[in-house]
């Protein structure tokens, strides 16, 4: 479920001196279109949402755990009246696992900012509080988040993870998978020749032509590396209209340091 827009001209943001981070994993990674399966419950912040229709759940977007009770995913995933689930310590959605844990979403909360009618003004996130708290062990994990404002320089490792299709107007993959997109600075990415100023300074591309997201991404993480360690910096949320993949339409997401004092707001307020 990834909004799709082709738009173009200029925007500008300087990057924090933060250096790009190595390749860490030592495994040949391919594209996420096409891309490589990942070792069951690596990524265990990586949640299935799921919408109910009749007597069954279906599968649209990915999320992040950001704490026992809160799941972040992007608004225009939940932006329709539904009844949703996360399934927490997925990793094939046709098979049924002891790992995994099912939980009903209580509540919704959408930025106020978001727009349903234009994904490029972005504001493209939400928070869920799950019904009731879910159990942390070596399936289910808390992701962590990046400090307030923090921008990651040109070319910083990540990693996209998630069920989407494996090629424009294919099928969703039953299995996560995971794929390398390096980051794309905002200079770049909001040049004319690329995404122009539908990209805005709270959004942050990723991957390329060879590498992309596409639907069924959507709301998931984008895991970058910083001194070691994983931070989900970006919530998937949209891609060229002309294919996931296609040339100077890198993925784009949310940026989640943008948003950290906004999230704070809303977790605080319904304790």
């Amino acid at each position: 479920m990834f909004r799709l827009l082709v738009l173009t001209t200029i925007v500008a943001l300087a990057l924090a001196e933060l250096q790009p981070q190595p390749r860490y994993l030592e495994d040949s990674l391919e594209r996420v279109v096409g891309g490589e399966v990942a070792v069951p419950n690596s990524w265990p912040w990586q949640i299935s949402l799921q919408y109910r229709s009749g007597s069954r759940y279906y599968h649209t977007c990915g999320g992040s755990l950001i704490e026992r009770r809160w799941v972040m995913t992007a608004a225009h995933c939940v932006d329709t009246a539904r009844t949703w689930r996360v399934v927490l310590g997925e990793h094939d959605l046709n098979t049924n696992s002891v790992t995994e844990q099912i939980a009903t979403v209580a509540n919704v909360y959408i930025h106020p900012g978001w727009n349903s009618g234009s994904v490029a003004n972005g504001y493209d996130i939400a928070l869920l509080r799950l019904s009731s708290e879910v159990t942390l062990n070596s399936y289910v994990q808390l992701a962590s988040l990046p400090p307030s404002g923090q921008i990651l320089p040109h070319n910083n490792f990540c990693y996209i993870t998630g069920w989407g299709r494996t090629s424009t107007g294919g099928s969703l993959s039953a299995t996560l998978k995971q794929a390398h997109l390096p980051l794309i600075d905002h200079a770049t990415c909001s040049s004319s020749s690329w995404w122009g100023s539908t990209v805005k300074t709270t959004m942050v591309c990723a991957g390329g032509a060879a590498e992309a997201g596409c639907n069924g991404d959507s709301g998931g993480p984008l895991n970058c590396l910083v001194n070691g360690k994983y931070y989900v910096h970006g919530i998937a949320s949209f891609v060229s209209g002309y294919g996931c993949n296609y040339p100077k339409k890198p993925t784009v997401f949310t940026r989640v340091s943008a948003y950290i004092e906004w999230m704070d707001s809303v977790s605080m307020k319904d304790i």
